[in-house]
Formats: C-alpha cells, structure tokens, sequence
C-alpha cells in the first residue's frame, strides 16, 4: 500500500486480493471522514475514469472518504476490450464489489466507517446486488446513468435508500430506471432527472449536478 498525506486527506493505493486475483484501487480518507463511498464503475470504464474521479473528488470535500478500484484485472480488461462479456457478468462485477466491501470492513482505518455505493452503467447493477449482500452496513446507494434493471433479482430485498440519476436525453435508461425504481421495495428511494443531460453527461452543468444529488443523498443517509 503506497500513502501520501497532507492534514487534510489520506490518500492511498491498494492492492485488494480477491480470490487468486489481485484489484488495483485509489482509497482516499478525509480526516474525521463521515462514511466511505465505494465507486463501482460500468461497462468499459476503470478507476481512471474522469467522471467517477470528480465526483470523487467532490464528495471528498464533503467529507466522505472514497474508493475507486478495478473491478477486473489488467488481464481481463484486455480480454473484454475485445469481447465485451465480463462487462455484462453482474453476478462476477457484484461478487467483487461485495468481496471489496468485505476487505474494506476487515482494514483497521475504515472498519467502522458506514458505507455507501456509486454505481454507473452496469456498476449500477452490481452495487444493488451487493448491497443486498451487505444491507447491515451498506447504508446508500446513488446509480448514475446505471442499469439497475441488470440487478432485478436482488431489487425487492435492498434495504439502502437508492437515488437513480439519469440525464433527461437519455429516454431508453429512463425507462429502465423507472422499471427498476417500480420493483425497488425500500421507502427511501428516488429518480431524478437532469435536464438536458445525455448518457455520459457531458453537457456543461450536468456532472455538477450528478455530483451535487450524490453528495445530499450520502449526506442525508450515509
């Protein structure tokens, strides 16, 4: 584990053995941190991703600690560029998750941090799986431009108040959402919409605001 720090955060990269395999990840703590939100990424992205590492980056000011890590190795990363399967295997992306979350709660820094999920594209489907797995200390989840009907099985026994965000251009995952949102049982949940926003929300404004909804729901629930 390599570590720098200044007074304000902690910044770490891990190494997270997960089976025979090993998981690349970016683990960031703020002092006196209010939860950590574990990032579960979609199809084709890593924790490189410049989306999920500003909204990072913002929830870090507000004083969440964040994780962002490889759901697949290097190796497989290569195999998927090529045959786009692994991306879709919920059940592998949601065992890594809740095997993730797992080392998280076993690590002396953070074993008695709540903990909340962000989810994007299929990440999505795999944070509500695995929060089904760890409703005792999941406490949040927050999908953006997710697949949360991927997760369909585990949708009626999630227990952490859900937000799905989706852009307002983005129809098809509108309505995927909102069949999700229909077979979600848990009272605090939520959909919302930004305006003007595709899938990827590149529109200016629209990661801020992706940010913004993130960071009230994991202040109001995490």
């Amino acid at each position: 584990m390599k570590e720098s720090s200044n007074k304000d955060k902690r910044d770490s990269e891990v190494r997270i053995p997960i089976d025979s395999i090993i998981l690349e990840g970016n683990l960031t703590i703020p002092q006196g941190a209010k939860g950590i939100v574990i990032f579960a990424h979609g199809s084709g992205s890593s924790r490189h991703s410049s989306r999920n590492q500003y909204v990072a980056q913002e929830l870090q000011k507000e004083g969440f600690g964040t994780l962002l890590f490889d759901l697949l190795t290097a190796e497989e990363e290569k195999i998927d560029m090529v045959t786009r399967h692994l991306r879709f295997d919920i059940d592998l992306l949601a065992n890594r998750l809740a095997e993730v979350t797992t080392w998280l709660l076993r690590n002396p820094d953070t074993e008695e941090v709540n903990i909340g999920y962000f989810g994007a594209s299929t990440g999505a489907a795999a944070a509500l799986i695995a929060a089904k797995e760890h409703s005792n200390v999941v406490k949040a989840v927050v999908s953006r431009g997710g697949r949360p009907d991927l997760a369909e099985r585990a949708l009626h026994d999630v227990k952490a108040p859900t937000l799905l965000i989706v852009g307002g251009e983005d129809f098809q995952v509108i309505d995927m959402n909102q069949w999700a949102l229909d077979r979600l049982t848990v009272k605090e949940k939520q959909l919302k919409i930004v305006p003007g926003a595709t899938h990827l929300f590149e529109e200016p404004g629209a990661l801020e605001e992706v940010a913004y909804l993130a960071g009230e729901w994991f202040k109001k629930y995490l």
